[in-house]
């Protein structure tokens, strides 16, 4: 089923893919916004109102990997990003999410395949964005903003470990598998084992360890979860 009101900025620098693509995706019901180049993408996904972004990689200019470390860490942009490239290379593939891409699709691809993966996105951030604050005990996750808090301190996280709390913060309290985890994260596409365990080690330190006491529990060969203290 088409969704409602979605409205996609396409990245690409090939102005014929960008018409393919633009044209199967307005016939599904998308509304489209283009950009060519990397500082356009920029000035546009600061400025407009979009639903998902579909990013290129190898754009003139600013690559679209920079550009979704900026829109991450500078705009504060939690928009959705598909990075959309020729790189088939795994190293390639976990740099893009570690920039804060939220899913990774390598050319040439099937237009359903790119149309479901969209409708995915968007319909978990939709979804998410339906409760717009997220609390647990003393910690604080405002999704409008992105806002991490705790004792009302300003808590700065990478994308990676706001994506992570923002599921343990979603099913708090319910305990998470690390497979649901790797899952939600980076798809089929999932990293070596220590990966994980380097995020949830950073976003403990970050949310724990300056604190009396520990939110973020670890139940041994389970999976994690968020909890308050009783």
């Amino acid at each position: 089923m088409p969704l409602q009101n979605a409205t996609l900025l396409l990245v690409e620098d090939h102005k014929d893919l960008a018409e393919a693509v633009g044209a199967y995706l307005e016939s599904s019901g998308f509304t489209m916004d283009y950009a060519y180049d990397g500082l356009s993408a920029l000035h546009l996904a600061s400025t407009e109102k979009y639903d998902a972004i579909i990013l290129d990689i190898m754009l003139p200019g600013i690559d679209g990997l920079e550009i979704c470390a900026r829109l991450r860490k500078d705009a504060h942009l939690s928009t959705p990003i598909l990075m959309l490239t020729a790189r088939d290379q795994l190293d390639d593939k976990l740099l893009g999410f570690q920039q804060g891409a939220d899913d990774y699709l390598v050319k040439p691809f099937d237009m359903p395949e790119l149309e479901a993966r969209l409708n995915a996105l968007i319909r978990r951030q939709r979804g998410e964005l339906d409760e717009a604050i997220y609390q647990v005990a003393d910690l604080r996750l405002d999704t409008r903003t992105m806002q991490v808090t705790r004792q009302n301190q300003i808590i700065q996280l990478s994308p990676t470990c706001l994506r992570i709390l923002r599921i343990l913060m979603r099913e708090s309290p319910k305990l998470i598998s690390r497979e649901q985890l790797e899952k939600e994260l980076w798809g089929d596409l999932t990293p070596d084992s220590d990966t994980l365990r380097s995020h949830v080690y950073k976003l403990r330190k970050a949310i724990d360890k300056p604190f009396n006491q520990a939110l973020l529990q670890t139940q041994q060969g389970l999976g994690l979860r968020l909890v308050a203290p009783e």
